[in-house]
């Protein structure tokens, strides 16, 4: 994307941010996208054009909640098949909404509230929206300083082909209007016109399959999958670390448990919890006496005392080490206190950083002297001179605004939200973790690959795979703890598939279950208990937490049942806690009571 046409969109996305008409501005945005048409029409107030998806397609009671942070609603304009690639031009104006014309893509924008939404409440009010009209319709959401971009993919239902089913929604989410992301800019160039010229787009087809490229998420992991993969070379390359027993390829291992600790901490980066000049040049030229682009100091003195002293310390245990024979080899001390410029003000920009109490930041070295035997993988030491001489780690690597890591993470967005087969954002998000650990160890030595990942159990499960087999066993299990009230085994076990199906999220269970039944499967999800040995980054579990709150939310969409069982068992919980003698276990099994309906 040439420079001009980041500045034409940057410049759009200000304006539309800054409020105003809210046509205008949507209309003015998708112009510097490339987008025009006059074929459109006006939908009134928010009420009425409630009213007119209702009148269509029923909303559920939940869905017809979402529409209260709306404060405007627009059709921007609608772009058919007839004019893509006629003598015209791809989308020139042509006169009259069709509301019939299922290839077609509706551009509809709409004011919400000046608040936060989450990424599952913008995607159900998408889905809500999408549901009312033959076309796909893309939504445009100005909320406050911020624009989020939502798309519904639609397919051909697998048992009905007369239906379409409203599959996954994709968010191109938060963007900030007055300083976008760079991320976003380039997600939002590739979506332009044409970009979609240069792909060969002539039809409404070629249109839309060319929007799902641009916003598979797939896509966007493998793309930075092959850059991470780039910089890895280029640091097995650079790097040299104490050797850890392991003989060759101890280097990439070093490499690799790095990756994942920054990777890591970007994620919390990006909660607020770790302070974002930390990663950059102009900090490490003000923190450190030495910052060239060759020196280790960096690694040290900044990185290795975030991962060890910082993110591995309890924050009120956190000092200096005094270098004296009892902290000499505390590895939960600052140190390198020499190589930085203020350390006073180090230690203060770090005050509020968590201690987060996990194997991931563990020094490896051990407390034994490296003459008795002790082991300095990590080398985390101010002994520099002797037991730190074999580490070299250069600041380039990492601060180099071509080829360094930090520059590489800012041009992708990162995401704490984990995404769902129910929504997406256009994001890396937390399962990244997983899939960039097993990948980068399996790729360090090819003629070992398998020997490596299975000395280490690490194996990445696909989430499409996921996503099967937490289907299946809660479906079996789920049959096993609740019955059907005609007693149809084979039905039953049916139905239980369909309450459990993204492909169906959209529409209401409830219609596939009795009152009793449904009691019955509530009453199951609550008393469910899951165990994985081997949790790795959690995939499993979450995928099962996914798929339970999609079950409630299909047979319980008010959260009605739901609450009267809480109260119903914290009702006997309680009775249970002030039978017994113990006044410290009564306290505190009540006060975890009370924090169920906090």
């Amino acid at each position: 994307m040439t420079e001009s046409n980041r500045d034409r969109i940057q410049a759009a996305l200000s304006r539309l941010g800054r409020g105003g008409p809210l046509r205008e501005g949507a209309s003015a945005f998708l112009g510097a996208l490339g987008y025009h048409s006059r074929r459109t029409a006006d939908v009134g107030s928010v009420a009425d054009f409630r009213d007119r998806l209702h009148s269509t397609k029923p909303l559920t009671d939940r869905q017809r909640v979402l529409f209260k942070a709306w404060r405007a609603v627009e059709i921007v304009f609608q772009i058919t098949d007839s004019e893509i690639g006629t003598e015209r031009g791809l989308f020139d104006a042509v006169e009259g909404f069709d509301s019939g014309r299922a290839k077609s893509f509706l551009f509809l924008a709409a004011e919400l509230e000046d608040r936060a939404y989450t990424r599952t409440h913008l995607a159900d009010t998408a889905r809500a929206v999408n549901r009312g009209f033959a076309m796909p319709v893309v939504l445009l959401f100005r909320h406050g300083p911020a624009v989020t971009l939502a798309a519904v993919h639609r397919r051909a239902h697998k048992r009905d082909t007369n239906r379409d089913v409203l599959d996954r929604v994709t968010l191109v989410k938060d963007i900030r209007a007055a300083d976008p992301h760079r991320a976003h800019v380039d997600i939002l160039g590739d979506l332009a016109l044409p970009s979609m010229v240069a792909a060969d787009v002539r039809s409404f087809d070629d249109l839309h399959a060319e929007w799902e490229k641009v916003l598979d998420i797939e896509a966007l992991n493998q793309r930075f999958y092959r850059e991470l993969f780039g910089w890895f070379q280029r640091a097995i390359a650079a790097c040299r670390f104490p050797d850890d027993g392991a003989g060759e390829g101890s280097t990439e291992r070093h490499v690799i448990r790095l990756v994942t600790r920054l990777l890591f901490i970007w994620f919390l980066k990006e909660k607020g919890l770790v302070p974002e000049e930390l990663f950059t040049g102009d900090f490490a030229r003000r923190a450190l006496k030495n910052c060239a682009a060759d020196s280790t100091d960096y690694y040290r003195a900044v990185l290795q005392n975030l991962f060890f002293a910082t993110l591995n310390t309890e924050i009120d245990k956190r000092r200096f080490s005094t270098r004296s024979r009892t902290t000499h080899r505390d590895f939960t001390r600052y140190r390198y206190r020499s190589m930085l410029a203020d350390p006073d003000r180090f230690m203060y920009l770090l005050r509020a950083v968590p201690f987060v109490n996990g194997g991931l930041f563990d020094c490896l070295d051990d407390f034994a002297r490296a003459g008795a035997g002790g082991r300095r993988i990590d080398a985390f030491t101010d002994n520099v001179e002797t037991q730190g001489k074999a580490l070299d780690v250069p600041a380039r690597l990492f601060l180099d605004s071509g080829e360094g890591l930090f520059p590489l993470f800012r041009r992708y967005k990162f995401t704490v939200e984990e995404n769902t087969p129910l929504d997406q954002d256009v994001a890396l998000d937390p399962e990244l973790l997983g899939r960039v650990f097993e990948r980068l160890l399996a790729a360090y030595n090819p003629e070992t690959r398998e020997t490596a990942r299975k000395a280490t159990g690490s194996y990445y499960t696909p989430r499409r795979i996921v996503d099967y087999m937490v289907g299946e066993a809660l479906a079996a299990a789920l049959a096993t703890r609740a019955h059907p009230t005609d007693g149809d085994v084979n039905w039953w076990r049916a139905r239980l598939g369909y309450l459990l199906d993204w492909e169906d999220a959209g529409d209401d269970a409830a219609e596939f279950f009795d009152a009793d039944e449904i009691d019955a499967l509530v009453r199951a999800i609550a008393g469910l208990r899951v165990l994985d040995p081997a949790a790795g980054s959690g995939a499993f579990p979450m995928g099962v937490l996914h798929r339970l709150t999609l079950a409630l939310r299909r047979l319980d969409p008010r959260n009605d049942r739901w609450e009267a069982l809480q109260k119903e068992l914290a009702t006997a919980q309680a009775g249970r806690a002030f039978d017994t003698r113990d006044e410290a276990a009564r306290s505190a099994e009540l006060v975890e009571i009370s924090r169920i309906f906090e």
